[in-house]
């Protein structure tokens, strides 16, 4: 083996660095080092650390330091957490006094610690738009009834790394043998294996996955320099995605897509019914992965944010009927995900006639995908409890806040949009709604809409608490409620997507069962595709039936509610 490297990584992510800070002021947490003393270190208590605040040390152990100080010799503080060293910039002491016999001084809290990363065990983790498939293989018999599993990697060291998997490899990999192979698929072609072992696994329910962790054995000396490299080439990417988008980077040729390289990952391994769903199926992978990066502390990468944006509109404009019935065939990916793409598609169609400008239709259509991806930055029992107190709803209302602070830094988003989008789409007109309870008059009209719009796509899907609503029952509610929904936008909804909507499960009177594809001019159904059972549309699914093979259906008496994914 190779001999044991580290290095300094920088920590400046607002989440992981108050992390860090907190561990520094648990007693015996820091030491502190003077600039040009050596290795010497001395005992000092941190009574107070806050980003962007004071850093308050207590020295009255070290008394005699305060002369240096005061001269303006530096210092950083070192620490240890979760087996790694940390350490701040030089410091410089800014006041000192006397607290009842203490002796207290202060300077500016660090923007920023750096953490030692030995080698063997640092792990680089992949950002958004950093697709490295896997492919997981039985050395001997099967994973679960298949030959393979295809996952997606999300971080690496010399000695393991963790995988996305589908949920169903919970049950596959603890009946698989000691060892598998994993190959790596980066972009480029470039493939790698190794053998592996499964160290743990972790069920995502809401993100219908599974998180395993894998440790290598048996590598061989060019496959742990070959692990290094590629360890360090996605750390430089990463690095380039963190500078939004810095020219000055150099991409990593690992990440450079060849277009003669078979497309492998998690997604690519599910089925869906139609080519627009499958293209839909990548927007739902950018969307959870940037939820996975918010949840790590990583916030909302703008330039990605912006090309999906642009995606989905011009998904949008090539069929929007194709695009309305894909949104029912994603079953795979997280409710957020699937709420937030259902609401921008439909937000963004229903304005189409008023010939926005692009740059407003991208804002809009960008505001509404991540309008409820901050419920997924709140603690898990909250977002799955079945009922709130009042204390865990006041919780609930922090995910409008926590989404337009990771707005904020998107420059190209226009402000009126996401304040009326993200900030007002859970407003209504009586001041019940949230965060503000802003009233009628307070609401701009599109703050109005959007809540038309989440509403009727919240109340059509299953929750824990509750089953799905069918289209009539969420028209009823909303025509009942006109002191809370502005009914000149509900009765334009309604007329807009009509009363079987596409991507719609009708019934009709012999009792068969149809997806609507297409509406007439009517508003009618004019393709739908027959299936056997009420369940969401999977691949196979049977061609559209039109013209007199549709009449001989005759009229559909119900639309029914969402099936469960």
């Amino acid at each position: 083996m190779a001999p044991q490297e580290t290095r300094y990584l920088r920590v400046d992510s607002p989440l992981e660095l108050h992390e860090l800070l907190e561990s520094l002021t648990e007693p015996g947490g820091a030491s502190l080092r003077l600039e040009g003393e050596g290795e010497a270190s001395l005992p000092v208590l941190v009574l107070d650390a806050r980003l962007g605040e004071t850093l308050l040390l207590d020295i009255s152990a070290i008394r005699e330091i305060l002369g240096p100080l005061r001269r303006g010799q530096r210092f950083r503080l070192e620490g240890q957490v979760h087996g790694k060293l940390l350490r701040s910039p030089w410091l410089s002491l800014e006041e000192s006094h006397e607290v009842d016999g203490r002796l207290q001084c202060s300077s500016a809290c660090p923007e920023w610690l750096e953490v030692l990363q030995r080698r063997a065990s640092y792990r680089a983790e992949l950002r958004l738009s950093m697709e490295v498939g896997v492919i997981l293989r039985a050395l001997h018999g099967e994973l679960g009834g298949a030959s393979s599993l295809q996952g997606d990697l999300r971080d690496l060291s010399v000695q393991g790394c963790r995988v996305e998997l589908p949920a169903m490899a919970s049950g596959a990999l603890p009946q698989a043998p000691e060892r598998l192979e994993l190959e790596l698929c980066f972009p480029s072609g470039q493939r790698f294996s190794v053998q592996a072992e499964v160290r743990h696994l972790k069920p995502e329910p809401e993100r219908y996955l599974v998180q395993a962790g894998f440790h290598f054995v048996d590598i061989t000396p060019e496959q742990e320099r070959l692990l290094w490299f590629y360890v360090r080439e996605i750390e430089r990417e990463a690095a380039r995605h963190a500078s939004d988008g810095d020219t000055t980077r150099a991409p990593s040729a690992l990440f450079q897509s060849s277009e003669a390289a078979p497309q492998v990952g998690r997604r690519r391994a599910e089925s869906y019914p139609t080519g627009m769903a499958r293209r839909l199926a990548r927007l739902a992978a950018y969307l959870d992965a940037q939820l996975l990066d918010l949840q790590q502390g990583h916030g909302l990468d703008s330039i990605e944010l912006s090309r999906n944006a642009d995606r989905l509109l011009m998904l949008l404009d090539e069929d929007r009927e194709e695009l309305l019935f894909a949104l029912s065939c994603l079953t795979h990916e997280a409710q957020l995900v699937q709420h937030g793409l259902a609401v921008a598609v439909r937000l963004v169609d229903l304005v189409a006639t008023q010939q926005l400008p692009q740059g407003l239709r991208k804002s809009l259509v960008a505001a509404a995908m991540i309008h409820d991806l901050g419920k997924g930055m709140l603690p898990a029992e909250l977002q799955h409890a079945q009922s709130l107190n009042a204390a865990q709803y006041r919780q609930l209302k922090a995910h409008v806040a926590l989404i337009l602070d990771q707005a904020a830094p998107c420059h190209w988003l226009s402000r009126s949009v996401v304040t009326a989008v993200v900030g007002g789409i859970n407003e209504r007109l009586d001041g019940s709604g949230y965060p503000d309870g802003k009233r009628g008059p307070d609401l701009p009209e599109l703050a109005r809409l959007a809540a038309v719009v989440d509403v009727v796509d919240a109340m059509g899907r299953p929750r824990t608490d509750r089953p799905a609503w069918s289209v009539a029952s969420i028209y009823r509610h909303l025509l009942s409620h006109p002191e809370r929904f502005e009914q000149r936008w509900v009765k334009r909804y309604i007329a807009h997507f009509g009363r079987f909507p596409v991507g719609t499960l009708v019934r009709y009177a012999g009792g068969e069962l149809a997806w609507v594809r297409r509406l007439d001019r009517q508003g009618k159904p004019s393709q739908v595709s027959r299936v056997e059972q009420a369940a969401r549309p999977q691949a196979g699914l049977a061609a559209p039936l039109y013209d007199g093979a549709l009449a001989a259906l005759g009229e559909p008496v119900e639309a029914l509610p969402l099936p469960p994914a």
